[in-house]
């Protein structure tokens, strides 16, 4: 049985109200701080497309209005289930921005659990678009996803053990690692909670997501010349090798 639900999120962005509509409603702004590798056909019934591990999802564009308001919809399911976002923006003077966000529709039997996950996501995937704004301005990332299962080990304490952060890891600590075939990730953790790590370095975010199920990431790479394929393969095997092998030190 459905449910219908709405979420609203407002934030103040380091930008003006051009430079969050080309994060809020591109395809490359987009993968610069949400998820997976977007697509945008700008313009009002156009096709927003999201692809994250090879599962592509894509909304009918709802409303087109540049520097003002973007929102798509998905088709709804056959069990009655839809998601639609609305982004309204606003100049500030000083040259920031108020960005609201409403993530509405219908959720199925468990949605409880499912709302109650997207609410806590929200404040964290905008605090990584403030981030993008923040510290790699005119700037876009490539996304880089890997996921892997913890093998019978806390997930959070595997990372952050990698990581080199200390176990009650929390916003300012210092990370390093040194993944096999990979430049070295050292930088500033910037989220911290039971669910999510962020880093950043002088030239991406890195998120690590271990709030149950699957450890996911999404990386942001802002840094030239990135191999998208040669970063994933790398991330993959550095991720399953961290889940697989509880008290390892060095990765």
């Amino acid at each position: 049985m459905t449910h219908p639900f709405e979420i609203e999120q407002e934030i103040v962005l380091p930008a003006d109200p051009e430079q969050v509509w080309e994060a809020i409603a591109t395809g490359p702004g987009i993968e610069s701080w949400f998820m997976g590798r977007n697509e945008v056909d700008p313009r009002e019934g156009g096709t927003a497309a999201m692809d994250v591990g090879g599962h592509r999802e894509e909304a009918v564009i709802t409303a087109y209005e540049p520097g003002k308001r973007f929102a798509t919809r998905t088709g709804t399911a056959d069990d009655g289930r839809f998601m639609a976002f609305e982004y309204l923006i606003e100049g500030r003077e000083g040259g920031s921005t108020v960005l609201r966000v409403v993530h509405s529709g219908m959720l199925g039997d468990d949605w409880q659990d499912e709302y109650d996950a997207l609410r806590r996501g929200w404040p964290f995937h905008l605090h990584t678009l403030r981030e993008y704004l923040a510290h790699f301005p005119g700037r876009t990332g490539r996304p880089v996803f890997a996921v892997a299962q913890a093998a019978g080990q806390p997930a959070r304490a595997a990372l952050a053990r990698a990581l080199s952060l200390p176990t009650a890891a929390a916003v300012g600590d210092r990370a390093h690692v040194e993944p096999a075939g990979l430049p070295p990730l050292d930088g500033e953790l910037t989220w911290s909670d039971e669910e999510r790590f962020e880093i950043r370095t002088v030239d991406g975010l890195y998120t690590f997501h271990h709030g149950g199920g699957p450890v996911l990431m999404f990386h942001h790479l802002f840094g030239g010349g990135v191999d998208v394929a040669a970063a994933e393969a790398g991330w993959q095997r550095w991720l399953t090798d961290v889940l697989a092998a509880p008290g390892r030190t060095e990765y």
